[in-house]
């Protein structure tokens, strides 16, 4: 059975613009949200977001990043649809997650170390490496790669993010975090796509039948 994906990061508030896409959307089988839904959003915000998207009748699939508060989390958690540290299954295709984003120096609301990134990636994977698909949603992007490179060319992405997709080999990783290197690379036979901010009208929409498909918009 074929089924279609549609992926956003770097939402930052933007849900109108989010939703304009979402009913512009011939089919949706699942949303998944790769972080930052919010800048230093509060509970309230998020909940409103979530039903708002939710209204499609799509599974919704989240991860927090690096600016929405750790408190979200448990917001996530309590309307199940969180994928941080976790594994979802649909139609023989695994999704899992993880939120926030390396320690940097901009000391940004939701930061973890990359231990604790590498942990939650192998909980997650855990949960769904009998599927026939998997796909990687970490908000961060994997270190030293096309998609991690802030303007004045330094890559800043997540050590344990690569160290992951080179261990693991999913099929497919779609990230976030730095807005400047939408795009994608690989990594094995891992693709990766940075989506790019959803509050500019990017996102990326992954079908999945015999073969997996995404294209960015």
């Amino acid at each position: 059975m074929a089924l279609r994906i549609i992926a956003f990061t770097d939402i930052h508030g933007a849900y109108g613009k989010v939703e304009e896409i979402l009913v512009g959307e011939p089919r949706l089988d699942a949303v998944i949200v790769g972080g930052d839904l919010t800048t230093m959003g509060t509970p309230d915000e998020a909940e409103g977001a979530l039903q708002l998207f939710g209204r499609h009748g799509a599974p919704l699939l989240v991860v927090a990043g690096n600016m929405d508060p750790p408190g979200l989390e448990d917001v996530f958690t309590r309307h199940k649809v969180s994928i941080n540290g976790k594994g979802v299954t649909i139609h023989n295709v695994g999704i899992f997650g993880v939120s926030a984003a390396p320690f940097s120096q901009l000391h940004t609301p939701n930061e973890i170390s990359e231990e604790a990134i590498q942990e939650f990636a192998e909980r997650g994977w855990n949960q769904v490496k009998s599927a026939r698909w998997k796909i990687f949603v970490p908000h961060a992007p994997p270190f030293d790669t096309k998609v991690d490179r802030v303007y004045s060319g330094r890559h800043v992405g997540s050590t344990a993010v690569r160290k992951f997709i080179e261990q693991y080999q999913p099929d497919l990783a779609l990230c976030g975090h730095i807005h400047e290197a939408r795009g994608e690379d690989m990594i094995g036979r891992t693709k990766i796509f940075n989506c790019g901010a959803a509050g500019r009208g990017h996102y990326v929409t992954v079908e999945v039948n015999e073969t997996l498909v995404v294209s960015m918009h």
